[in-house]
This record gives C-alpha cells, sequence and structure tokens, in this order.
C-alpha cells in the first residue's frame, strides 16, 4: 500500500510529489474497490449506474488518455474505451474484464506516468494532437488534472464501497 506523500527534504521536486500523489490515489481505489466482495465490485448501487470496477478502469483510462495519447502524443486504439469510445457515454467494463486486469492495467499505465515524470520537465507542452482542440497542456497542467480526477473519484468511490457494506473512508 501506498503511503500518504507527508512533507519532506526529498519532495521540493513538483514532479516527484505529483508521482506520489497519483501512487497513492491509485493504491487507494484499488484498495478500496478490492475491499469489496466480487460481485460487489461490479454491481452500481448509484442512481449514474457506475460500479467500482467501472470507475477503476475510467481511472486507468483518465490516465492514459491524457498522459499517454495526450502529452505524449502516441496512438491509443481506443481512448475512450471506458465509455463505448466517446466522451458522452456512461462508463463501461469490457466483457471478461476482472478486478485483477484493471489493477494491473491501472499500475501499468501508473508506471509510465512515473516514467513520464522522471524523465520529463513540468513544463513541456503536449504536441497538437487530437486530445487538444486548442493550445496543448503542459504537463503540469495535465498532472493537476489527472490528481484532481483522482481525488474526487476516490471520494465517489468511498460512497460507492460504503454503501456496499464496504470499509469506510480512508
Amino acid at each position: 500500500m501506498s503511503e500518504f506523500p507527508e512533507p519532506s527534504a526529498d519532495t521540493g521536486d513538483p514532479a516527484v510529489l505529483f508521482g506520489r500523489y497519483l501512487e497513492f490515489y491509485r493504491e487507494t481505489v484499488i484498495r478500496k474497490a478490492a475491499a469489496l466482495p466480487p460481485e460487489e465490485q461490479g454491481r452500481s448501487r448509484l442512481p449514474s449506474g457506475w460500479s467500482p470496477l467501472e470507475l477503476l478502469h475510467h481511472l486507468a483510462c483518465m490516465e492514459q488518455r491524457w498522459i499517454v495519447w495526450g502529452f505524449l502524443g502516441e496512438d491509443v486504439a481506443q481512448p475512450w474505451q471506458d465509455s463505448r469510445n466517446s466522451p458522452d457515454e456512461p462508463w463501461e467494463l469490457p466483457d471478461g474484464m476482472s478486478f485483477d486486469d484493471v489493477a494491473t492495467m491501472l499500475r501499468e499505465v501508473g508506471a509510465r506516468t512515473t516514467a513520464v515524470l522522471g524523465a520529463t520537465p513540468l513544463d513541456r507542452q503536449a504536441p497538437p494532437g487530437p486530445r487538444f482542440t486548442g493550445e496543448p497542456a503542459t504537463l503540469a497542467w495535465i498532472c493537476f488534472h489527472v490528481l484532481q480526477e483522482y481525488a474526487r473519484h476516490a471520494g465517489h468511490l468511498d460512497i460507492a464501497v460504503e454503501l456496499a457494506g464496504g470499509p469506510l473512508g480512508e
């Protein structure tokens, strides 16, 4: 389990801090979903209809869209695979995808992000491409966006896990 990134002498580098916070949130959402029985991981208890597994899959796809497709400018076969290949559709999980598959995907995307943060200045701008309709964002802006997505959805997952009878809060 990843520990909360408390202030320390070696967190003066914002890229290191982004990496630690992102790792903390990735492992937090994985741990929260893992605390549920398999049938609850795939079940929704919310009016919006998403399940904990769909939320984890969304986070993996979201991070891949922003870092790999958006910032690195690499082709991603289905950048919106979490929502029927359209950003406006509800989340869904591909058939046959298990909790272990989603957790592995989330960690692999996270490892890619960590590598980018270790090798790239935060003020570097993404290349023009399909992810950005206007001026491409910097890596710092993208990291702030990805971090806020994780924090927001970790809170959503807290509620869903509580409703399913799982552990409370952090």
